[in-house]
């Protein structure tokens, strides 16, 4: 702002340029059409395509079904998918790396939402409400010396 407002008189007459506006959000796709994004969660990051189709997700070269065999990672996994009303529009290729099948399975969730934000930006207030888009930043504590492990001390022993 050129001139700086000093009273609500001057509010008033301000012009809207003034006034920041939201930000605005556009489609991001590849050349082949497909939206890609990263999701994390713990030492597991998983990289995400989607791109429109019958609903099909594989993840590393297999169904869903197969590798993730526990039907919470299952439920975890779509869950944007299902907040979105998208369960049978799109297609999902997923490359995951590191951690356990729990990690992998939330840093997929965190992916799949950021990349159906680049596909739909349209759909990223109600995943930004579920907390989707929001990367879980809790991480193993590491081990202290003197200690057993990051907080449990040796045991006391008065002789």
């Amino acid at each position: 702002m050129a001139d700086s407002l000093s009273s609500l008189a001057d509010l008033k007459s301000a012009t809207p340029d003034a006034v920041a506006e939201a930000p605005h959000y556009v489609q991001k796709l590849d050349k082949y059409g497909r939206a890609y994004a990263t999701g994390k969660r713990k030492n597991a990051v998983a990289r995400v395509w989607i791109k429109p189709g019958s609903g099909k997700v594989t993840v590393n070269d297999r169904t869903m079904d197969v590798y993730f065999a526990r039907p919470v990672l299952r439920m975890i996994l779509q869950q944007p998918l299902v907040i979105a009303q998208r369960s049978t529009q799109y297609d999902v290729i997923v490359s995951v790396a590191g951690g356990g099948l729990s990690g992998q399975a939330g840093a997929v969730r965190h992916g799949l939402a950021k990349a159906l934000t680049h596909f739909e930006p349209l759909l990223r207030p109600a995943l930004k409400r579920e907390g989707f888009l929001t990367r879980d930043s809790r991480v193993v504590e590491r081990k202290k010396y003197g200690k057993k492990k990051a907080r449990r001390s040796f045991q006391f022993s008065k002789r």
